[in-house]
């Protein structure tokens, strides 16, 4: 029996997605928070697809954490306003 050679794809990668997603405790609520962003990936010399997704998902998480920093910092300000009543 002969051995059958491997078949090594020819596709190009034209889009890359990444998403990342949190649920975090702020006092006694839970929030999920999520952000999606795909990118179209030029088909041509020099363009390093390991490196596109680095910082592609580098984007994302950055996004995340201030999503969280944003509700975090806004529930801080709601309850220095309620403790001053």
């Amino acid at each position: 029996m002969a051995s059958k050679k491997a078949y090594s794809s020819k596709s190009a990668i034209l889009t890359i997605t990444a998403s990342s997603k949190v649920s975090v405790q702020i006092g006694t609520k839970f929030f999920t928070l999520e952000y999606a962003e795909s990118r179209s990936v030029p088909n041509e010399p020099g363009v390093n697809i390991e490196e596109e997704r680095k910082i592609l998902w580098d984007t994302v998480n950055a996004e995340v954490d201030a999503q969280i920093e944003d509700v975090y910092n806004t529930y801080e300000t709601v309850k220095k306003k309620k403790s001053r009543k």
